[in-house]
Order: C-alpha cells, then structure tokens, then sequence
C-alpha cells in the first residue's frame, strides 16, 4: 500500500513520509519485516548511490539490499521519485552552524555557498537528482533560512533575496555538477588533469593552426599557455563566486543609494 493510503490530511500538502521527516505524523511502528523502517530504506539507498550513482536507485534495488519485497517498502515511501527527495534530505543534513566572526552579508554568503558546495562534493549523486520542485523538507529549509539570514543586513527586499539565493545555489550547484563531470571523463581516460589538459592543448592547437584567422582569440590563449595546466581545484569556483557576488553588491548598493 502506499506510504499515504488511508492517512489523515494534514493540510501540508506534503505527502505522508514526507510529513514523517517533519515530525507531523508517528513513524510506522510495524512494518512488514521486523526491523524494516524508513532510517534503514533511505540509508540503504544512500549506500547504492555513493557506490554506483543515483541512476542505480529504484525502490527494487533498494528493497533487495534490505532483503526485502519491492511491495513492503510501499508502506514507508510511496515512490522512486519521494526516495530521492528524502535521501537528499538525510544526506545533505542541517547547515553547519555559521562562525560568529563571519560579518556582513558578502561573507555570510560566501560561506554558505562554500558550505553548500562541501555538502555535495561529499554526496555528488546529490547534484544528479532532478529538482522536481522547491525546497520542503526539513534541511533544505533550514539552508534556505540560513542563507536568507544571512541577508539580513543587505537591504533587499525580500522577494530579492531569494533570488539571490537562487542564483548562488544554482551557480555551486552547476560548478560542483561541471567539476564532476570534468574529473569523471578524465579518470575514465586514465589521465591525470594535468595531462588531459595537455592533450586538449595539443587537440585545439592543432585544429586551428591551419586556419587561425578564423579562430583569433583560440590562438592567443593558447599562446599564453592556459589551456596547458589544470587550475587549481578551486579556482573556478572562487573566481565564479566572486563574480556572483560583486554583481549582488551592485544591488545591494543600489538599493542602499535610494534609501
């Protein structure tokens, strides 16, 4: 039966396991293997995504690593899709506590990004869940409250900020997504990043030393030696942080220049 079959309606909107996670509804004392629960369903399918990504999650997989029927993991949750959901929330766990010494809204942020991006390097399945709808669950608002706190000072409206906070979620999000894809190809290829962007030079190089008026910029880039070396694991995100947040301050200051 499914996770909500038959359940009161509690006006959340959520659904029943969903309501679990927050506490609103008791957690099903019997389950149909002694044993059985929904800590061990979402640990479960954890340990399937680190192992082999989140493509190898289903409710069969999960249900064979417990031991169990397909069926029974119906009374817990009431789908693949509610898995993820609840698997990223148990995974991504509450934010860090911010340091006291950590002032002004520009820092706050820039340590709540980087405190977002530890989070999923540590989990990079989490960045292969589809997102399938805004923040609900309990750590996911609980991230949000605390990257809009650490607006505060700013100024902004409150429909700004959290646009703000969209758009440096969305930037760690796709620079964590972009790194591990970038590290996966090379490692399936046997290179080291140092060596992989060596041979991309030579690859560019060569398909445009034959025609470099067409190709101008390409060429001065690779005559600058950039594409030689790997950057450092953190500067992309650094310098793409950076950027992110000086086009937030122009907002901010042009909100404070009104004022």
């Amino acid at each position: 039966m499914a996770a909500d079959d038959g359940a009161e309606d509690l006006g959340t909107g959520l659904s029943a396991s969903l309501e679990t996670a927050w506490g609103l509804r008791e957690r099903p004392s019997k389950g149909p293997k002694p044993g059985l629960s929904l800590d061990r369903i979402l640990d479960a399918g954890i340990a399937v995504a680190a192992a082999e990504g989140i493509g190898a999650v289903s409710m069969g997989r999960v249900a064979k690593e417990l031991g169990v029927s397909t069926m029974s993991l119906y009374r817990y949750v009431s789908s693949r899709d509610e898995l993820y959901v609840l698997m990223q929330d148990t995974a991504t766990g509450s934010p860090p506590a911010m340091p006291a010494d950590v002032e002004g809204w520009r820092a706050r942020l820039e340590w709540w990004a980087r405190a977002q991006r530890e989070t999923f390097r540590r989990n990079l399945w989490l960045v292969r869940i589809p997102v399938s709808g805004p923040p609900a669950t309990p750590r996911q608002l609980e991230w949000m409250e605390q990257g809009l706190a650490a607006l505060d000072e700013s100024g902004l409206e409150e429909g700004w900020k959290l646009s703000v906070l969209m758009l440096i979620g969305g930037f760690v999000r796709n620079e964590v997504m972009l790194m591990a894809d970038l590290d996966e190809g090379m490692r399936a290829g046997g290179r080291e990043p140092d060596e992989a962007m060596r041979q991309y030079a030579r690859t560019v190089d060569a398909l445009t030393s034959k025609a470099p008026e067409r190709f101008p910029s390409l060429r001065r880039l690779l005559g600058v030696g950039v594409l030689d070396v790997a950057d450092a694991e953190d500067t992309e995100f650094e310098f793409g942080l950076a950027r992110v947040l000086d086009g937030v301050a122009v907002l901010v200051e042009g909100r404070a220049g009104k004022a």
